[in-house]
């Protein structure tokens, strides 16, 4: 139980409020009871009394011992008494010496033509129901007649159902408590293994997952801590290869540069040509390293939300031209044709002109990156409803595994392990794009297929939400 505390809490709290409402059906039930037996023998009392009145009203010269032998049959006794208070007849087990219960008060209702009950509790200890009636002759009234019944029978019966009561009750309650037993158990126990399992997931164990099914929110809880295992493993096994992939894009323009640097510090060259072809080496391996740690920046102030556009009406086919001319080179060299195709009649959005542009660029340098063969196709489209265009870029590169998809986008993220330093490349370029778009209030796609090649769509609204 020791591990098991929510367990024991809820077990607690079932109990508890178990016994309250146990409690507060027995105090009921024993209400409801004691007030029918009360009610009942009150009633009896009265009914007795009526036929004693009927008795000592008759004629019949032997009226005193049919009231005598029907007391004792009955089990009550009987007090006859006269308007001054002597005692004209007694009969019953109660001592004829107790005259307590009779007041002068009591004697003039009687006598008045009214009737009195009451409860009374002799010197004994023992309790009475008393009912006082008068009776008459004519239209006299002669004497006051007391019928005492004892509550003794009631009180035996009324324990009888407080123990059954009880019995019931405890029976009640060590049945609830091995049902709650189970039910916390039950509940519980998903609870632990889930404790279990994210104290693991947290000292580092991510290959932990729960085998928890149930289709309720236990369930649901369990299939979210599997989804954050799953998501923090990727998250390290990528970062832990973007760092390596780093240190590599770093080691490698660091070593051309001292490498060079030395050379031409030492004069080892032979000729100006071939010191001028090491300056340039040093200059694009600068520029290559300038170009990383930019990424980095930008990644980090857009993790950190500092990034800010400036807003300005923009040709996204002006723009578009001037993008592909400044890649138009790298695509020559590697013997890739450029074409631009437009669908529609205007293009001007709302948006930073260099962060779109670092968005054209990007999308364009990694389509000439991964093909090697056939073309690049950009796309301007307005579309139909008028309110966004589209920016699209398609190659006949590579390609992108199916299963690679959902997470292109992702920081460190970078497909084709095996060939991603063939084509270079840090993992960050789509992570900027994406987050660029939906700073823009646009959204982007990616389509692909190995072998054949991949179309990036970029959807950008004429006017930012903050500007509708």
């Amino acid at each position: 139980m020791k591990n098991n505390i929510i367990g024991l809490k809820l077990g607690s709290v079932i109990m508890s409020v178990f016994l309250v409402v146990l409690l507060i059906l027995g105090i009921t039930i024993d209400r409801m009871f004691t007030s029918f037996y009360y009610n009942e023998m009150q009633k009896e009392t009265e009914e007795l009394t009526s036929h004693f009145i009927g008795m000592a009203e008759s004629p019949d010269s032997s009226n005193e011992q049919m009231m005598s032998t029907f007391a004792e049959f009955s089990d009550v006794s009987i007090f006859n008494i006269s308007k001054d208070g002597s005692v004209i007849l007694h009969s019953g087990v109660h001592d004829s010496a107790d005259r307590s219960f009779i007041n002068a008060s009591d004697i003039s209702r009687i006598f008045a033509g009214k009737s009195v009950n009451f409860e009374y509790t002799d010197p004994t200890g023992h309790r009475y129901f008393i009912t006082g009636k008068p009776i008459s002759k004519g239209q006299t009234i002669q004497s006051a007649l007391y019928v005492m019944s004892s509550t003794e029978n009631m009180k035996q019966s009324l324990a009888s159902i407080r123990n059954l009561l009880l019995l019931a009750g405890i029976g009640a309650f060590i049945l609830a408590l091995g049902i709650t037993g189970i039910i916390s158990l039950l509940l519980s126990r998903p609870l632990i293994k889930m404790q279990k399992a994210t104290r693991k997931i947290a000292a580092g164990e991510l290959e932990t997952r729960l085998s928890i099914r149930s289709n309720d929110e236990i369930g649901f809880l369990a299939g979210a801590i599997n989804d954050l295992a799953v998501d923090l493993q990727r998250y390290r096994d990528t970062r832990q290869e973007f760092l390596a992939n780093i240190s590599h894009e770093l080691r490698t323009p660091i070593t051309y540069l001292k490498g060079y640097t030395k050379v031409v510090k030492d004069r080892l060259y032979e000729t100006e040509g071939e010191r001028d072809l090491y300056l340039d080496i040093i200059h694009e391996e600068a520029h290559r390293l300038e170009h990383l740690v930019e990424d980095l920046f930008e990644l980090a102030k857009m993790e950190e939300g500092k990034i800010t556009l400036t807003l300005d009406w923009i040709d996204l086919k002006h723009m578009t031209e001037q993008a592909v001319r400044r890649v138009e080179l790298k695509a020559k060299e590697k013997g890739l044709p450029l074409k631009i195709t437009y669908h529609g009649d205007s293009y001007r959005v709302r948006g930073d002109e260099k962060r779109m542009e670092q968005i054209m660029m990007n999308l364009l340098e990694n389509a000439i990156r991964y093909t090697d063969e056939g073309e690049i196709t950009v796309h301007v489209d307005e579309e139909v409803d008028g309110d966004s265009v589209l920016f699209i870029v398609e190659d006949t590169g590579i390609g992108i595994p199916e299963e690679e998809l959902p997470y292109v986008f992702e920081r460190f993220y970078r497909v084709e392990k095996s060939r991603s330093r063939q084509y270079g490349g840090t993992g960050l370029g789509l992570s900027i794009v994406k987050k660029l778009v939906e700073l823009h209030g646009g959204n982007i796609r990616i389509a692909s297929q190995p072998g054949i090649g991949t179309r990036c769509e970029v959807q950008l609204p004429r006017l930012p939400k903050t500007e509708k």
